[in-house]
């Protein structure tokens, strides 16, 4: 299916390829009706669907609700689907749900939609809080601006809502240009304080909903709320990753490799999930502020040779395959409790074997911890720069 807001036009694809039918339907109860009347006749099918997280939502959630099986197609994969279809480039509602319906069909490792309200809701959340995270960045930047017209230097860069009407209450321009500039600063710095207290109201809201789902993610070191809910709205079953490479490849934290003949080297993906490599790129950074195990990776890479966005790209590879391992354990623990468990079980007990004791050095801790298991080398572990490093003993 290719979505849109008012229609959708589908292609029905057998196994092999060939092409059963389709055609165009539109959103409203009507048109809805007539779409599933017309596949009847495929009683055994799956609906691949481009986009279920942004334009195609509305209409998956509508076909769960129905008992339908849906898959998530990710644009960026019919778009090389339809690179290489033939039709001179035309780009056409049919040649779209042409291509999606092939990689529906090629693709394993599609990710399942699932009608998760506890998701959901946190999707809703912390999409909300990412835009108030916006709106502050944008305000504060239009301050400076105004700030640097009405004081000699401007302001100091870490500005909160408080310090610059401080600064304001001290300017009393004689000008209308300056007086006009002084007022659209002072709303501004009210706007702040309004998006200050929904941010802290968006924070607090966040942290008790994500601390309901009992995930661990939390005790990673550099996870805030709003961190941990969008790892679980973006990566939904983890158990659907084979192992942690295929997520570091899903999150773009793998190099991509571009060895030829006898020069081996790799170059950096620009490719995967760009909001969960937000994410890992945060928990980095608050790490090397900190005096941690990931602080220490990253100089023991710096004194390896490494450049600093070297050492810094292989500290975020290190973290996804803790928070890969993080999830993974949860979800395992899940499932340990058997019908009726919760998920996120805070069972110490793990079907993967890892010992909880052991924590990871992505992991906060109450202070600096020497970890023996990640000095020794291993021939299990042998990340994409070519040293061994021992992450747990799971």
């Amino acid at each position: 299916m290719d979505p849109h807001k008012r229609s959708v036009t589908i292609e029905v694809m057998a196994a092999d390829e060939e092409v059963l039918g389709g055609g165009r339907f539109g959103t409203d109860p009507a048109g809805f009706t007539s779409m599933l009347d017309y596949v009847t006749r495929w009683p055994d099918r799956v609906w691949a669907i481009e986009g279920c997280n942004g334009i195609g939502h509305h209409i998956a959630m509508r076909l769960l609700a129905a008992g339908e099986q849906v898959i998530d197609v990710p644009p960026k994969l019919s778009a090389r689907a339809r690179v290489f279809a033939t039709g001179q480039g035309r780009k056409t509602d049919a040649t779209d749900a042409h291509s999606v319906a092939l990689v529906g069909t090629r693709m394993a490792g599609l990710r399942p939609v699932v009608n998760d309200a506890q998701l959901a809701v946190l999707r809703l959340l912390v999409d909300r809080r990412r835009s108030l995270g916006e709106d502050h960045t944008r305000m504060i930047s239009q301050l400076h601006a105004l700030l640097l017209e009405l004081i000699p230097g401007g302001a100091k860069k870490d500005l909160s809502a408080a310090q610059a009407k401080a600064l304001l209450a001290s300017v009393r321009p004689r000008d209308v240009v300056g007086k006009t500039r002084r007022r659209v600063a002072a709303e501004l710095i009210a706007d702040l304080e309004r998006v200050y207290a929904r941010k802290k109201a968006a924070d607090k809201e966040l942290k008790e909903l994500v601390a309901a789902t009992g995930t661990s993610l939390l005790d990673l070191h550099g996870i805030g709320p709003s961190g941990a809910a969008r790892l679980l709205v973006e990566v939904g079953d983890i158990t659907r990753f084979p192992n942690r490479d295929h997520f570091a490849s899903w999150n773009g934290t793998a190099p991509i490799d571009a060895s030829s003949g006898d020069n081996v080297r790799h170059r950096l993906s620009r490719a995967g999930n760009r909001q969960i490599n937000r994410t890992l790129h945060i928990m980095a950074t608050v790490q090397l502020r900190n005096d941690t195990e990931g602080r220490r990776y990253y100089d023991r890479r710096r004194a390896d040779g490494k450049t600093p966005m070297e050492a810094m790209r292989a500290l975020k590879r290190r973290l996804s395959n803790i928070v890969y391992r993080t999830m993974l354990d949860d979800a395992m623990r899940a499932k340990a409790t058997g019908p009726g468990g919760q998920r996120g079980s805070d069972s110490d007990s793990s079907a993967t074997g890892s010992q909880p004791q052991h924590r990871l050095f992505g992991q906060a801790t109450p202070g600096p911890v020497t970890h023996p298991s990640l000095e020794r080398p291993c021939h299990a572990c042998l990340d994409t720069e070519g040293s061994h490093v021992r992450l747990s003993r799971g």
